[in-house]
């Protein structure tokens, strides 16, 4: 019997910076949904367009920066210069007077995302086994989650230390970003096949290289993240259901553990087995989440419904990434990882708008159930898809 490979150090070290980083942007996620809509008096509806116009923004990013990283064959370049320019910005959400300014941050803050996303995903599949991709994705899944399990809490206690000082919570924050960059900077290595100069691509023709197979995931991605609006919907549930300022943050929490817990195992397992039935599990769990929290108006459903949306979360994010590095040829990795977060993304920013819309005109029920009932779709949509190609 032979040994499974082990994980490469470049896994690792991409998962350390994504812990620090999502520690840091957790905490303005965790408290911007109260800070938009209490602290500056902004619409629901608001809300929900600030998160979707800045996903989406960020998906225009991930598009063109997987496009230029296949064809420069560089993908270290464009993870530092996401993960500095979201340092740079986290500063603004400290400064912000208006809903307009919070939009700003948030645009530049989830561009720099979309920057480092699609390199950063084809770089593990550049150093990574086909035996081990999905257990590689699941890790860095499992430690990004880490950070936005941690972010909540340390929210928490800061706005208790603090006395409710979103503002200085704020600042505070900004400090792990800085050491995500730091991180990146210091231990990440180009992997050896990007290294060196090589004849140019075309610039845009190589969105018309992507094959069929992938085409397929990314139609499914999108559809699916019709029915994943913002979790800051999961935080204004919690609000409703009677948290506190201080204490919203907590729903965080509890969606991050169940997404942790579940993160590698989920990932690992589809080394072994199809990943469509696991994939299609997680999309049974969002239809259920959705229902529990439709339902519901105390503090038990809540709980149930957040920790459905979290597993939901671990058996889906890491799966499709390793689907999408399943099926890409090598030299279109990133360009393929782009077009699905730009596609993705794209559905978010339309889901969460219509979360908002919804939430305000008939209440949180219509808006879970409407998630519900997109996911269906996706589901059906899953199990027309083709089995993984075996010989990777």
């Amino acid at each position: 019997m032979t040994s499974r490979p082990r994980l490469p150090r470049t896994v690792w070290v991409l998962g350390f910076v994504s812990l620090l980083m999502d520690l840091s942007s957790e905490v303005y996620h965790a408290l911007l949904p109260l800070f938009v809509t209490v602290t500056l008096a902004a619409p629901v509806a608001m809300l929900g367009a600030i998160d979707g116009i800045a996903e989406a923004t960020a998906s225009f990013a991930k598009l063109a920066s997987g496009r230029l990283s296949d064809r420069s064959r560089r993908r270290k370049p464009w993870i530092l210069l996401g993960y500095g320019l979201a340092a740079a910005t986290k500063p603004l959400f400290a400064l912000a007077a208006s809903p307009a300014t919070v939009l700003g941050a948030r645009l530049v803050d989830r561009t720099a995302k979309g920057v480092r996303g699609a390199p950063r995903d084809a770089m593990i599949a550049d150093e990574t086994p086909p035996e081990v991709r999905g257990a590689a994705y699941g890790l860095r899944q499992s430690l990004d989650t880490v950070g936005a399990f941690l972010a909540p809490l340390l929210a928490v206690a800061l706005m208790w230390a603090l006395a409710d000082d979103i503002r200085a919570v704020f600042w505070i924050a900004a400090v792990p970003a800085a050491l995500s960059f730091l991180l990146a900077w210091l231990a990440l290595r180009e992997p050896e096949r990007h290294a060196g100069a090589s004849k140019a691509q075309p610039l845009l023709g190589g969105f018309g290289r992507v094959d069929a197979a992938s085409r397929r995931l990314v139609l499914l991605g999108f559809v699916f993240t019709l029915a994943r609006f913002s979790e800051s919907f999961l935080i204004l549930k919690g609000s409703a259901a009677g948290l506190s300022l201080t204490t919203a943050p907590l729903v965080l929490v509890l969606f991050n553990l169940a997404f942790l817990l579940l993160s590698y195992p989920a990932g690992a397992l589809s080394d072994r087995r199809d990943p469509r039935a696991i994939l299609l599990g997680g999309i049974a769990l969002l239809v259920l989440g959705n229902l529990v929290l439709a339902g519901t108006t105390g503090l038990v459903g809540l709980v149930i419904g957040v920790a459905l949306w979290g597993g939901h979360m671990a058996l889906t994010q890491g799966l499709f990434a390793r689907m999408i590095a399943d099926t890409a040829p090598e030299p279109l990795r990133a360009t393929t990882f782009g077009l699905f977060h730009f596609a993705t993304g794209v559905a978010t920013l339309l889901a969460s708008v219509a979360a908002g819309l919804l939430w305000d005109a008939q209440g949180p029920a219509a808006t879970f159930v409407a998630s519900a009932a997109v996911a269906a779709v996706a589901a059906v949509m899953l199990l027309v898809v083709p089995a993984r190609p075996r010989d990777v």
